[in-house]
């Protein structure tokens, strides 16, 4: 089975900053790691990801703001997030994409990011 151990989120204020940490335990092959959010009364959304090749993608809202970056040799995946606003306020979840004995799609539990304005 593959499972993601997420950490690192918390309360911070408008304009602080927070890394997350998301590591993937199990095997899985040429994988996609990401971050996603899901506010209350919203849909998940993407954040960003990032290739084992260390291709990112980012979505506009955190462009300039957010950091991604992985360590492939241990299946850890971070974000870095500078200038916080109060809409970023969001569970935050990890995912990993890619090919394993155990299915293709997992994701983490998520972690709270809150910032208070």
């Amino acid at each position: 089975q593959v499972r993601l151990a997420e950490s690192g989120g918390g309360l911070v204020q408008a304009g602080g900053s927070l890394r997350l940490s998301c590591t993937a335990s199990g095997t899985i092959f040429s994988s996609v790691m990401g971050w996603y959010r899901q506010a209350p009364g919203k849909q998940r959304e993407l954040v960003a990801t990032i290739t084992s090749g260390g291709s990112t993608n980012y979505a506009d809202s955190v462009k300039g703001r957010f950091t991604i970056s992985r360590d492939n040799a241990k299946n850890t995946v971070f974000l870095q997030m500078n200038s916080l606003k109060a809409e970023d306020t969001s569970v935050y979840y990890c995912n990993i994409k890619g090919r394993s004995n155990y299915g293709s799609d997992f994701w983490g539990k998520g972690t709270l990011v809150t910032v208070s304005s």
